[in-house]
């Protein structure tokens, strides 16, 4: 159970508590990203998930699903209000299922009174929040794999996938290796390139889905996630974008009961007031 000292404000640092995980060996920018939108009332701590070995297969990933749980109850223990699960494939890893995953973070919920959100089902839960029903998926960086686990995921869902492809797919790289020898942060212009490249793929789409959190460097060479340029991207494409790491944000700052600050595209907008 949830130690019941929580349940006092006056023991909490910050009325609203959230602990992030991401996946093994990655310095993750979820809790620096989401600080930048949120209220100060709000405070993150992070954790990463261990393992001594570790390339980011899909197999690793569902071996290891259980380490999930041991992180919702350390960060519910800490008191934690919410917890936020990066890393998009752990959702679809092993064949997995949205009623999976969904009844996976209710468990999670009953057994440690704390809410468990993970960034593959918060697009899931994203897109529907806004009514999407035709996407076009842009994997991005995400091997081959990846991309097809997170389409047939998406499908899973209910959504109408009608284009899937990712960096090498859309011809800005000739193979996955360059890729990934760039650690996902990639060219500024490369966001623009590749939203627009799915837009005109499929001109009827209610929404453009970004899986996994692609970093896009700024003129100054720092690395922001799409959280930081979906309203500029929004306004380009002329529709809707649902990207792994707002998506997630967007369920954290439900389960809180807050909204972010600033402006903010079309998905958290809708927590606004």
């Amino acid at each position: 159970m949830k130690p019941e000292r929580w349940s006092n404000p006056a023991n909490k640092l910050f009325p609203h508590q959230v602990g992030f995980t991401a996946p093994p060996h990655d310095f993750d920018a979820a809790p620096t990203d989401f600080l930048r939108i949120a209220p100060e009332t709000v405070g993150a701590h992070g954790r990463l998930l261990h393992l001594e070995t570790y390339a980011h297969q899909l197999g690793q990933r569902e071996k290891n699903f259980h380490l999930l749980e041991e992180v919702v109850k350390c960060m519910a223990n800490a008191g934690a209000d919410v917890v936020g699960q990066v890393g998009t494939n752990w959702s679809h890893a092993g064949g997995k299922t949205p009623q999976d995953i969904r009844d996976f973070c209710d468990r999670m919920t009953d057994d440690y009174q704390t809410p468990l959100h993970m960034a593959g089902m918060s697009l899931v839960e994203g897109l529907r929040a806004i009514g999407a029903e035709r996407i076009a998926l842009n994997s991005v960086y995400f091997w081959p794999d990846w991309r097809d686990g997170i389409a047939r995921f998406l499908r899973d869902a209910g959504f109408d996938v009608a284009y899937v492809g990712n960096f090498v797919d859309q011809g800005h790289y000739e193979t996955q290796e360059e890729v990934n020898d760039l650690t996902w942060i990639f060219p500024g212009e490369l966001a623009e390139k590749s939203m627009v490249y799915c837009a005109e793929k499929v001109p009827d789409a209610d929404a453009i889905v970004v899986n996994g959190m692609p970093n896009w460097r700024r003129p100054d060479g720092l690395p922001e996630r799409t959280v930081a340029r979906h309203v500029e991207l929004e306004a380009l494409i002329g529709k809707p974008i649902v990207s792994s790491d707002f998506a997630l944000y967007w369920n954290i700052f439900k389960a809180l009961g807050v909204a972010p600050q600033g402006q903010q595209g079309v998905l958290l907008s809708t927590l606004s007031g």
